[in-house]
């Protein structure tokens, strides 16, 4: 009976880690491998692999193109004329550990990324051109400068943009006040966006320099301490080997209480009551004897 239990939970155990262990990497993803929590390794070549049961997780990061629809928005070109830009842009993920850092994954956060990257790309590109030049630019030669300029900073997040490219690029049928409030109100956006990573950041910073300082101070306490224990066994040391020798030892005590005797006759009250055996009273008594 002992060994059908112990063979059925060797069983048990076998099918748990047939099922938990191997993981099968697909076609156009990412698998990362987590160990508790951290980034251990990447796998980018489709097919079965195995990972640490309960030690290890995966997760799964599509390397497939995605097509993201820009709104449009207002530009202004070089010879203060206002025209509207709506673009789409296709991006993947190269970095699946950056990614995975950065923005957690999360592909709504990517393309939040990938819009304010293409936004500031238009605006640049068009901001630098007439209106003529930008005319006679569309097309190829605007989609590439667009691309360039925004793939600047996007490695940083395991992101590349493939291609960004104006769909509509025209004059603007409202008027110019509402021209004017829709760019400001997407620009604070943008800097509200870029303000809360700043504050991420900067709190990150701070929590990594409390924990540095945290680390230093407690170092320096061990230190400290460590120091402070050798400097009192020096010390026994020292009185170990005063108290070995009689002789010394009684040059030592003798010592002692004339420092003892120095002490207590400060101020006006010289009157001392001392037990006869005390070294004052042997100190004193050899001195009355002279």
């Amino acid at each position: 009976m002992k060994k059908k239990i112990i063979a059925v939970l060797f069983a048990i155990v076998v099918l748990i880690l047939l099922i938990t262990a191997p993981f099968v990497v697909h076609q156009k993803e990412f698998v990362v491998v987590k160990q508790f929590g951290r980034i251990v390794r990447t796998v980018e070549t489709p097919g079965l692999y195995l990972k640490i049961p309960f030690v290890q997780t995966t997760q799964r990061v599509s390397t497939a193109t995605v097509l993201y629809d820009i709104p449009a928005s207002d530009v202004i070109t070089k010879d203060k004329k206002s025209m509207i830009a709506d673009n789409y842009v296709l991006w993947k993920v190269t970095d699946p550990s950056k990614y995975i850092k950065t923005l957690n994954a999360i592909s709504e956060r990517a393309n939040e990324r990938v819009e304010a990257a293409v936004y500031t790309s238009v605006k640049s590109v068009i901001s630098s051109m007439s209106q003529d030049d930008i005319i006679a630019a569309r097309g190829e030669k605007l989609t590439e400068l667009i691309t360039q300029q925004a793939n600047n900073g996007m490695d940083g997040y395991g992101i590349s943009i493939i291609e960004s490219q104006i769909k509509i690029l025209d004059l603007p049928e409202d008027n110019k006040e509402s021209v004017y409030e829709r760019m400001i109100s997407e620009r604070n956006n943008i800097a509200a966006s870029y303000k809360a990573e700043g504050d991420a950041a900067a709190q990150k910073i701070r929590n990594e320099t409390d924990k540095s300082v945290t680390v230093t101070l407690a170092e320096a306490e061990k230190e400290a301490a460590v120091l402070e224990a050798q400097g009192e066994a020096e010390y026994m040391q020292i009185l170990s080997g005063a108290y070995s020798d009689p002789e010394k030892a009684d040059f030592y005590n003798y010592l002692r209480g004339l420092d003892t005797l120095k002490k207590s006759m400060v101020g006006r009250d010289k009157t001392l009551i001392l037990d006869k055996n005390s070294e004052l009273a042997k100190i004193l008594y050899g001195s009355s004897n002279e």
